[in-house]
């Protein structure tokens, strides 16, 4: 019998598989960048953009729906009708599959011309096309997998995709480079590592497909002759399903879902389809519009990937937590642990943010060629703390069970990008893309809030914001002067990696310090607060905070 996941083991799986799969997108991109002579960059990112941005559309929530139809199907005992909306779910995944890639495929030359204006792109679309055939499929597999609680066959096999489509990837790109061709074919040789990817991820999900059945058929074998008819009187005695049925329940839980769930790609999408359309009056040159956009949707959209990590894992974690004490009417009890995911996000992926931005020319001169993209990737990885707002509190009314305002709000934020774009593209260039992506966040972060607090009022910092500002404006000003310093000191000694190594991990040093003692000095932090936090963090702050920290006596005075 295959063993099955508790909540909490499978939620450290997916999480995992999420952690890796951002740090092997990152990988990819490093090594390509220095294969790449001209433009090529660009056009991996492009290709990358759009394909993310249809897997979405095509797939996102409705695993999570198949997911809770399977799982209410089983604890009803009627396994038939289970497989019949898995059967259901299948024949939609390979039919939009075939649908996209062909879609995709066919018109990758007029998207890339007409809309993008970099006609060069079309090839690495054109390569990355046929991985859409598979992962509908795989999808609709892995939400089959989790209604069953068996998370690690998902997890699994994004880590097999994602390490296949990395390694593929740069081997052909290294394989088309010491052939002499162009950047063109390099990046399209670098996309098409998305199809083994595909692969990859669908033998592993053939192989525990094979496995959960076999361990099906052994458990029905293991039941008495009563038990099989009592469970076949049970299934008899349940309405057939219609196919329309099944898929309206699907769509009908799904939708919310994939509006919120696509939000980061939208953003991404309109910046590298109109940024070359909607900049050309700011912008003398087409070259420098294209190296612009270039460093947006390649070097900072790489490095702003990094800080909202844990606020993926939270989302993830929070929404079953929230559901259950919603669905008792727990009400302080929802509001307790809405509070915590908020204040754990504020404490982690605002310096996560802040690292990354006042030390961007380090951080991307580190990983990447050009150092002339640190503005750009300071200016969007600073905007990342509002994409982590926004996620978070999408969760928190998910599991609310609340996801409609969740969805309206996002189409708002929709419009608040496009809007914002056209009006500050022409003026600002590609800071003014950037300052429209921050708004969209921000407005649906606002908006879901207002909704959030009717229902329940959280309690993230009170009246402490005004000393966790304080520690922030600090902390980012001494890791600014770090790396200038560093950079200052060493830039004649050293080779420019080393320098940039250095001030990385200098300015990542000194903001930890400044923060962490400061959180604990101004009470920002509270021996209640760090006693709440998940294991690893409370075992590092509450001996500091019982320490440095201010008296709880003193703590309730402020």
């Amino acid at each position: 019998m295959v063993k099955k996941d508790s909540l909490i083991r499978g939620t450290l799986i997916l999480a995992a598989a999420a952690l890796i799969a951002r740090v092997l997108g990152l990988f990819q991109r490093v090594p390509l960048d220095y294969m790449f002579s001209g433009p090529g960059n660009g056009y991996f990112g492009i290709a990358n953009t759009v394909y993310l941005y249809l897997l979405i559309i095509a797939t996102a929530g409705i695993p999570s729906a198949i997911s809770k139809m399977v799982s209410e199907r089983y604890a009803l005992g009627r396994p038939r009708e289970a497989q019949r909306i898995y059967r259901a779910a299948l024949l939609f995944g390979a039919v939009t599959g075939v649908l996209l890639s062909t879609l995709l495929y066919i018109f990758a030359p007029y998207y890339a011309s007409s809309f993008v204006r970099t006609p060069e792109a079309s090839s690495s679309i054109r390569a990355i096309a046929p991985a859409l055939l598979l992962f509908p499929i795989i999808a609709m597999m892995r939400g089959y997998f989790q209604g069953r609680q068996m998370m690690s066959a998902g997890g699994i096999s994004q880590i097999v995709e994602q390490i296949a489509r990395v390694l593929v990837g740069i081997g052909l790109a290294l394989v088309v480079l010491n052939l002499g061709w162009t950047d063109r074919w390099i990046s399209a040789a670098a996309t098409f590592g998305s199809v083994f990817g595909s692969i990859g991820a669908f033998l592993v999900m053939l192989y525990y497909a094979r496995k959960l059945k076999r361990s099906d058929m052994e458990e029905e074998r293991s039941l008495g002759r009563g038990e099989r008819e009592s469970a076949a009187a049970s299934e008899a005695a349940a309405p057939p399903v219609r196919l329309r049925s099944i898929y309206k329940e699907i769509f009908t839980m799904s939708v919310p879902i994939v509006f919120t769930a696509m939000t980061v790609q939208f953003i991404y999408l309109i910046d590298s389809t109109f940024f070359i359309r909607w900049t050309d009056s700011y912008y003398s040159a087409y070259d420098t519009a294209s190296r612009i956009r270039d460093y947006l949707i390649f070097n900072a959209q790489s490095i702003a990937g990094i800080p909202p990590i844990l606020a993926i894992a939270l989302s993830q974690s929070i929404i079953p937590v929230l559901s259950a004490a919603n669905s008792v009417g727990r009400l302080d009890e929802v509001r307790k642990q809405a509070s915590l995911v908020m204040r754990i996000v504020v404490f982690t992926g605002v310096p996560a943010a802040l690292v990354l931005t006042v030390g961007a020319h380090s951080v991307n001169g580190l990983l990447f060629s050009d150092p002339g993209a640190s503005g750009v990737v300071a200016a969007l990885t600073i905007g990342t703390i509002f994409q982590i707002t926004m996620m978070t509190s999408n969760s928190i009314l998910f599991g609310l069970g609340n996801p409609r305002p969740a969805m309206i709000s996002a189409i708002i934020g929709y419009a608040v990008k496009i809007v914002g774009s056209l009006a500050l593209g022409p003026l600002l260039g590609g800071y003014g893309f950037i300052i429209a992506s921050m708004l969209c966040f921000m407005i649906i972060t606002w908006l879901n809030m207002r909704v959030i607090q009717d229902k329940v009022e959280l309690n993230v910092l009170g009246r402490r914001w005004p000393a966790y500002l304080l520690t922030i404006v600090i902390a980012a000003a001494a890791g600014y002067g770090t790396d200038m310093t560093v950079r200052g000191v060493l830039g004649s000694i050293l080779p420019s990696k080393l320098v940039f190594f250095a001030g990385t991990v200098a300015t990542g040093a000194v903001m930890g310090i400044f923060y962490l003692f400061l959180l604990i000095a101004l009470g920002v932090i509270r021996e209640a607060d760090a006693s709440s936090f998940p294991g690893p963090l409370r075992k590092i702050l509450l001996p500091l905070v019982r320490r440095f920290g201010r008296r709880e006596t003193e703590a309730q005075g402020s």
